[in-house]
């Protein structure tokens, strides 16, 4: 099991630990509210159960088998990856391929194809990039305390990542970039 999955698992085992029901009662718990959109069935979880936005969003997708990971499957990295980067975003490739040339000089870490974007990993996801939508580029940075910035977009507690950088060209990938996600690379080491 990859370190990804087991990170799963043991959010998944926090969660009916929080909620006092199993996976099984929480599905049927889901299926009972008659919501069939993702985001209504996250935050009908937030607000009836307390679950975080990132608890309510993984039991959502562990409900339905619906995460990237499942989306993945099977696929080698390099046709996820050009399915990504197809049609109207095909033009974001060129950012991916300057931020990974900078990232992989970091030292070891997972690269986690996602249906829509790639994850980054060491012990814990440091970033997530990949086309936001077919006009943005994002790349999501787990760090905290980093010092304001306009390009640093604060995410809500809970959210997949603590930051959001929106990129439109390769150009965007500068030292500050990198430095702010050498910094969330360290510390999930």
């Amino acid at each position: 099991m990859s370190t990804l999955d087991q990170a799963v698992q043991t959010q998944l085992a926090n969660i009916q630990k929080k909620t006092g029901m199993s996976l099984t009662e929480l599905s049927s718990f889901v299926q009972k509210s008659g919501l069939s959109k993702h985001g209504e069935i996250r935050e009908m979880l937030m607000t009836k159960l307390g679950l975080s936005h990132g608890d309510a969003n993984s039991l959502v997708h562990a409900v339905f088998k619906s995460d990237g990971t499942r989306a993945a499957e099977g696929k080698s990295a390099d046709s996820i990856l050009d399915e990504i980067y197809s049609g109207a975003k095909s033009g974001f490739r060129p950012i991916h391929e300057a931020l990974m040339k900078h990232i992989v000089k970091f030292g070891e870490f997972e690269i986690v194809p996602k249906k829509g974007y790639v994850s980054l990993r060491r012990r814990k996801q440091f970033a997530m990039i990949g086309p936001k939508t077919n006009t943005r580029f994002e790349v999501g940075i787990n760090a905290k305390d980093l010092k304001k910035n306009a390009r640093l977009l604060e995410q809500p507690k809970g959210s997949m990542c603590n930051y959001i950088v929106s990129l439109t060209d390769a150009q965007d990938v500068d030292a500050e970039l990198i430095a702010w996600i050498k910094s969330a690379f360290e510390v999930a080491g």
